[in-house]
């Protein structure tokens, strides 16, 4: 199984136990780093994302943080006594994949999600004296209480209340 994965600006496809070198990630020596943003996964069946594959993830580890070799950037214009040199080591971060698969943060995430929507729709609207007639009216047709529009604002309370 292998997946494709974006970080850093750029795409990787990566397999298991596979060791490359990403632009450098905020992470220590030994951490794992999760990747959410999987663009496509493959096996025996490819699939991919729009932009991204809902519920999969990369899991990796950290083996080093570093920088690359110097590259050199030289500037020079002929017969115009310009030349300008400058160095560079870009800064990078050593992972090795340690796995391919559901991701156990967005599943988690997505049951949290489920739950209050749940409690929202058992839990029924709060109801004070304060509250206009026409509003009262509302929430008792909302929760499917019967009351004649004619009624006080203390039967239509009292009504909303016994459901």
């Amino acid at each position: 199984m292998y997946a494709i994965i974006k970080t850093g600006g750029k795409q990787y496809r990566v397999q298991q136990g596979d060791e490359f070198r990403v632009e450098k990630l905020e992470a220590n020596v030994g951490d794992k780093v999760i990747f959410d943003e999987v663009v496509a996964v493959g096996g025996d069946k490819l699939v991919v994302g729009t932009p991204f594959v809902e519920g999969y993830s990369v899991e990796a580890e950290v083996l080093e943080q570093g920088k690359a070799d110097k590259v050199i950037i030289y500037k020079y214009k002929a017969k115009k006594d310009y030349r300008r040199k400058n160095g560079h080591r870009q800064p990078y971060t050593l992972i090795k994949v340690t796995g391919i698969g559901a991701s156990a943060k967005k599943a988690e995430k997505a049951a949290k999600a489920e739950e209050p929507a749940k409690e929202e729709a058992k839990a029924a609207p709060k109801v004070s004296a304060s509250m206009k007639k026409d509003e009262l009216l509302a929430v008792a047709k909302e929760m499917g209480v019967e009351v004649d529009a004619k009624a006080t604002k203390a039967d239509i309370i009292a009504a909303i209340e016994a459901k």
